[in-house]
């Protein structure tokens, strides 16, 4: 049985975020098995800066970054999902979709991230990106890939 427990924090002062409601739903469908804690943070650009420079060392704000607490495996999923909400804002009017298409398909991501998938080679990312249409389909959202050529 999947069960998810929410930690929803609004760091920002960003108008257009997707409400908790919406974020426990797709934080729940993209859940594969199992049970999890997940906390989705929703940052400005300053902070997603700083955390992917730290992280990641790359100096700029990412729309998305996963963090997955190094647990054993009986304690579940334990992880954190840092959404940037002006590069999320500005790549969703970039690409021509809804807001909360695109954050529902970051969250779907950054939770796949959480779960061990990646997309470092052609066939990982094969691989997470049939998980994101398919979770994203049973959502209601359409393809994020389909205007990408391949």
């Amino acid at each position: 049985m999947k069960r998810l427990r929410l930690s929803y924090q609004r760091a920002c002062a960003a108008e257009e975020l997707p409400p908790r409601a919406a974020v426990l739903r797709w934080t729940r469908a993209a859940l594969l098995e199992g049970e999890a804690q997940v906390t989705v943070r929703f940052v400005d650009a300053d902070e997603g800066r700083e955390l992917n420079r730290r992280f990641r060392g790359k100096d700029y704000a990412t729309n998305v970054l996963s963090f997955v607490y190094d647990l054993p495996e009986e304690a579940g999923l334990m992880g954190d999902l840092v959404l940037c909400a002006p590069v999320v804002a500005r790549e969703a009017t970039e690409q021509g979709k809804p807001l909360a298409a695109h954050y529902a398909h970051l969250i779907v991501h950054g939770m796949l991230h959480l779960q061990g998938y990646d997309h470092e080679d052609e066939a990982q990312a094969a691989e997470m990106e049939a998980l994101e249409r398919d979770v994203l389909g049973r959502l209601g959202f359409p393809d994020p890939y389909a205007d990408e050529e391949r």
